[in-house]
């Protein structure tokens, strides 16, 4: 891999406006990386046509996707845009990556699974089974980009919850049930859905460690350690951050949402733990981090 000066090798990052996006540069610029930042209106994920004229001036040995459509029911209601972002702008960049020799950083998510049979934690080899629009999107951008370019690390993450928030949907879970739980003082939450809560910091820092060490390319389950059910990990919010409100369980059947949600997607991080050379903080731990760094937490 190229690495012509002391910083290492450039980062293009696109999509450095979300919640990931923005713990990846923030990081990179602690670690004095050499990174560029990319959103709109310098580059266009909905343009495939102009994709390669908006790479042209830019200098880079590696390329972080981090662009997605990711509200998911929005996804149901209307499968385009998902389809040419999450799909077809993957495949894009991985060609122009292939193109120039640049490797590629796909992000993808835990929601390529959830149609499985099993419910024990997902590695990197099991089959996946998507059961929405997003899903079979996701799946269909790191097919595509691994089809295009044999130089493609896929990092999966998951439940994502960031200092920055999620761009596209006005903040995060956690930040959700505070706010929630304050003004209503009771909270009903889904606990027939077990997933892998993860820091969007972690796993920014898992991310540009696997660029460091120059990792194999292939899949990664780039998540904090640890399952928990949306229940589980709303009362675990509420009580760390000293929220005065109850939080009841539900099943899925009495939050009806237009797109199904997977009932498991727990995803296993010992391939990327082994690869880092360390251990992915408990997402407890990473939960409360965050709340300190929010200003929540409670002692």
């Amino acid at each position: 891999m190229p690495s012509r000066n002391k910083k290492g090798p450039r980062i293009a990052l696109f999509g450095a406006n979300g919640q990931l996006g923005q713990d990846l540069s923030a990081i990179a610029a602690t670690r004095g990386l050499d990174l560029i930042a990319l959103q709109r209106p310098r580059f266009d994920a909905t343009d495939l046509a102009g994709l390669h004229a908006a790479l042209a001036d830019l200098d880079f040995d590696i390329a972080v996707n981090s662009v997605a459509v990711t509200r998911v029911d929005d996804c149901e209601k209307d499968p385009a845009p998902a389809v040419a972002i999450n799909a077809h702008f993957a495949q894009a960049l991985a060609k122009a990556c292939a193109a120039r020799k640049a490797r590629l950083v796909q992000v993808s998510t835990d929601y390529v699974f959830g149609g499985q049979a099993s419910r024990a934690p997902l590695d990197e080899d099991a089959a996946p089974a998507p059961i929405n629009v997003y899903g079979e999107t996701k799946l269909l951008g790191e097919t595509l980009a691994r089809q295009a370019h044999d130089d493609v690390i896929v990092a999966r993450v998951a439940s994502l919850f960031g200092v920055a928030g999620a761009s596209g949907k006005g903040g995060n879970f956690v930040e959700t049930m505070i706010r929630f739980g304050r003004e209503h003082g009771a909270l009903k939450v889904v606990a027939d859905q077990m997933m892998s809560p993860t820091s969007s910091w972690d796993a920014a820092e898992a991310i540009l460690d696997l660029i460091r060490i120059e990792a194999t390319p292939g899949l990664y389950h780039v998540v904090n350690s640890g399952a928990a059910s949306w229940h589980a990990f709303a009362s675990a919010i509420i009580d760390r951050a000293g929220v005065s409100a109850t939080v009841s369980p539900i099943p899925t059947t009495e939050f009806p949402t237009p797109a199904r949600r997977p009932p498991y997607s727990v995803l296993a991080n010992a391939k990327v733990e082994k690869a880092l050379g360390r251990s992915m903080p408990a997402w407890q731990d990473a939960l409360d981090k965050y709340l300190t760094a929010k200003g929540h937490r409670q002692t």
